[in-house]
């Protein structure tokens, strides 16, 4: 089992930058495919980006460019660098862990709010 705890989020003007950050718990982080997904209020939660177990990634078409995901697998750490922000990046932002044989965990959420 996991336990994934988001940080980070927050509010920033547009072209603002945040780096989201997920701590995750257990000794096998390496085993899983982590992702970031949102959802916005009235929206569908959609996935923003992905990091494999051998790290390779993928970004949802409108972050391509802005956003870099990555991990530590040392610390047990996930994080989405986000620059270039644009109120249509508001949502809730949460992490998942992915593993069609460990399972799927998700965090809490952490808000983040781009507005001038």
């Amino acid at each position: 089992q996991v336990q994934l705890v988001e940080s980070g989020g927050g509010f920033v003007q547009p072209g603002g930058s945040l780096r989201l950050s997920c701590a995750a718990s257990g000794s096998l982080f390496r085993r899983y495919d982590m992702r970031w997904y949102r959802q916005a209020p009235g929206k569908q939660r959609e996935l923003v980006a992905t990091i494999t177990s051998d790290s390779s990634t993928n970004y949802l078409d409108s972050v391509k460019g802005r956003f870099t995901i990555s991990r530590d697998n040392a610390k047990n750490m996930l994080y989405l660098q986000m620059n270039g922000l644009k109120p249509e990046d508001t949502a809730v932002y949460d992490c998942n862990a992915h593993s069609p044989v460990l399972g799927d965990y998700w965090g809490q959420g952490t808000q983040v709010t781009v507005s001038s």
